[in-house]
Parts: structure tokens; C-alpha cells; sequence
């Protein structure tokens, strides 16, 4: 399988104007999932505020950002919650926003988070764009957007800082800027444990690129030692962490698994997740649940195997790839799963490009159709149990 071939990059000074469009629109849709927060909340006595910044992950970080590491919860069962499953680069720059300004960490969180989506947009667009052309470009982000879980992008969570530097990072890749892409995968990778499957693509593209040199013409100088330097920046990110965590602990290389263990959130392959499916099976309205849950991981599956027929670049495939199946393979929290697999986007591409085919109006209605659906669902998973 060879990449797809990939169109001219854009002129820097153009970026932006040719990005526009899809982020306006982005700003358009994650506008109306607000508002329809903020009435949905009003109408049950709730601050929609507070659930933006202050609930679940969000009071992690922003207590890593204000006291630094060593906190923990004891459960009853004899669970640990450690704050050290919480990768840093979130809380170092809510630290560094409340340091710089009145806000207060969950603010600066909840600033963080509304930026990085803006960035995310922008980068997802870059990537889709350099491979599919403008229009899926635009399609891309507004269907990343309309995800029904899409208001986790406006939170003080780290999904859409991870999802920008994981789209600039792939976008450097696809475009030869190996240093600008080996740095960006290391922040991605202090920023979530899936860091690694962008330091992976850094990875997987370089290997190929040499092997297309090799058997080329050759290469030699700069341009190797570029690439090289890229590949060994990638992975230091997540594994710096993790050693950090191993040390701290005093558990060794492997302690980030324990401190994991303690949320009860390792890796099984999905096993546990399948036989969560299959309990909701077994009564009914729960069935309903059930279906929709393994429709969902048909959907992702199809989706991948339409990456791959359609012969998306090969970082791609190998990033959105791992993404799924760490989010999938978890073995608990699955509530948690929808937002887990935000960004994933690439899964997104194939649907784009269909949307893209100018046959107006039909693409258009059905982008505001399901921009509606997403706010009006956001606002209520919000306001009852989502998101863990």
C-alpha cells in the first residue's frame, strides 16, 4: 500500500483565509452547542459554567495545576485514584494562565480548551485539505464538530489539546517538516497517554520515507538528520512521563500501569467492554443500548477498513488506528469511550470526502441537522452523567 498522493501545500500567508470557512463554521456550531447548554441548564436550576470547568477530569487538572502531583482517593472497594493518571501539559498551562491573569486554574483550563479546539479545527482542516482538498477540508471539521459528544471540545478536559497537537503534528509529517513534527508529538505525548500513537506515526512515516530514498536516488545531510532528530523527539514526551511516574512511585519502568490499575483502566483488548455489551442484551429497553453500542463499534470498524480501501496516507492510518483500539480496548469507564475516540479524526475523512461532492443542498441540511442533534444531546448528556 503506498501514501495517497497529496496535493500542494498552501502559501503560509493563505493558510488562514483558505481555513476560514471551516472555522467559522466550527465557531458557528460549537456556538449553538453552548447556547443550547446554557438553556437547557438554566431550565434545571444548573450553571452551565461549572459544568464546562468544574466536574470529573477537569477538577483533576486543575488541582494538578494548583497543588502539583501527590494526590490521591481511596475507595471503599480498595481502588486507588492517584492524580499521577493525569498527564501534565494540561495543568502547566493552566498554571501558567492563572499566573499571567486574574483566571483561576479551572478558568484557564476552560480558555486552554476553547484555543486548542479553535487550533484543532484548524489543523484538522490542514490535514484534510493537503490530502482530499478544501472542501472535504471544511466537511472534516464541521463533522468533527457535530460528533454527539462535540462538547467536550469546549471543555476544560484535554481532548482538544491533544486533538490540535496530534492534527499539526500529522500535517508536519505529511508535509516533510519532521522537527516540527517530532516536537509537537512530544507535547502530545505529556498531554495524554495515547500520545503515543502520534509519536508512532511520526515513526511509521519516517521508516517508509527512508525506505522510498533508498530506493530512489539517495539522500544525504540535512534532510536526514531533520528526520532523524523528529523520530527522536517523538516519543520522549509519553515515555518521560511515564518513567517520571515510575520513578516517583518507586515501581519502576511499569508504574504508570499501576497507577492506572488503581482507576481500574488498564488494557484487556476489549474483552471487558464486549461483555458489557452483551449484559445490556439480556433485557429490554437496556437492548437498545446494547445495539446501538455494537452498531457504533461496526461504524468505527467500516470506517477504518474505507481509510485503508481509500488509501489514506499512511501516519494516518497507523495514528487513527491505535487511537481506536487503545479507546476501545480499555476496560472500564466505557461512558468514557465516545470522548476517547475524539480524536480519531481521520476516521472522519471518508465521510467528508462524501459530503464534499457538491451536490447542494443536501450536504448542508444534513450538517445543520446533526450540529442541532449534537447540541441538544450535548446539553443533556452534560447535564446528567457525562462526561466521565
Amino acid at each position: 500500500m503506498t501514501d495517497l498522493e497529496t496535493r500542494a501545500t498552501p502559501a503560509r500567508s493563505g493558510a488562514l483565509r483558505r481555513a476560514a470557512p471551516a472555522l467559522l463554521g466550527y465557531a458557528a456550531v460549537r456556538a449553538l452547542g453552548l447556547i443550547a447548554l446554557a438553556l437547557w441548564s438554566a431550565a434545571r436550576g444548573k450553571n452551565p459554567y461549572t459544568l464546562l470547568t468544574a466536574r470529573w477530569d477537569s477538577l483533576w487538572y486543575a488541582r494538578v495545576a494548583g497543588q502539583g502531583y501527590g494526590y490521591e482517593v481511596r475507595l471503599p472497594n480498595g481502588d486507588v485514584h492517584s492524580d499521577l493518571a493525569f498527564f501534565p501539559l494540561l495543568p502547566w498551562l493552566e498554571r501558567l494562565g492563572a499566573a499571567v491573569s486574574p483566571l483561576s486554574y479551572a478558568d484557564a483550563g476552560f480558555v486552554v480548551g476553547l484555543l486548542a479546539s479553535l487550533a484543532a479545527a484548524w489543523g484538522i482542516f490542514a490535514v484534510a485539505d493537503h490530502v482530499y482538498g478544501r472542501r472535504a477540508g471544511v466537511c472534516a471539521v464541521l463533522l468533527w464538530a457535530v460528533l454527539p459528544v462535540g462538547i467536550v471540545q469546549s471543555m476544560a478536559y484535554s481532548e482538544s489539546l491533544f486533538t490540535a497537537l496530534a492534527a499539526w503534528s500529522l500535517y508536519a509529517v505529511l508535509t516533510g517538516r519532521w522537527v516540527t513534527a517530532g516536537v509537537l508529538a512530544l507535547l502530545a505525548g505529556l498531554t495524554r497517554p495515547v500520545g503515543l500513537a502520534v509519536a508512532a506515526a511520526v515513526w511509521v512515516a519516517g521508516v517508509a520515507a527512508s525506505g522510498r530514498v533508498r530506493s530512489a536516488a539517495g539522500e544525504r545531510g540535512a534532510p536526514v538528520a531533520r528526520r532523524a532528530l523528529g523520530m527522536a523527539l517523538a516519543p520522549l514526551g509519553a515515555a518521560g512521563y511515564v518513567l517520571w511516574v515510575g520513578h516517583r512511585t518507586g515501581r519502576g519502568p511499569l508504574g504508570y500501569l499501576d497507577v492506572q490499575a488503581g482507576w481500574r483502566n488498564g488494557f484487556d483488548g476489549g474483552w471487558a467492554f464486549a461483555r458489557f455489551i452483551a449484559a445490556r442484551l439480556t433485557s429490554f429497553p437496556s437492548a437498545l443500548a446494547g445495539l446501538a453500542l455494537a452498531a457504533g463499534v461496526v461504524l468505527l470498524a467500516w470506517l477504518y477498513l474505507v481509510c485503508v480501501r481509500q488509501r489514506q496516507p499512511l501516519p494516518l492510518l497507523v495514528y487513527a488506528g491505535i487511537v481506536t483500539v487503545l479507546a476501545l480496548g480499555a476496560e472500564s469507564y466505557f461512558g468514557s469511550k465516545p470522548r476517547l475516540l475524539l480524536p480519531a479524526f481521520p476516521l472522519l475523512l471518508p465521510l467528508a470526502r462524501a459530503l464534499a461532492r457538491p451536490r447542494p443542498p443536501g450536504p448542508a441540511l444534513v450538517t445543520a441537522g446533526l450540529a442541532v442533534a449534537s447540541a441538544l444531546y450535548g446539553a443533556f448528556w452534560l447535564n446528567g452523567s457525562g462526561p466521565p
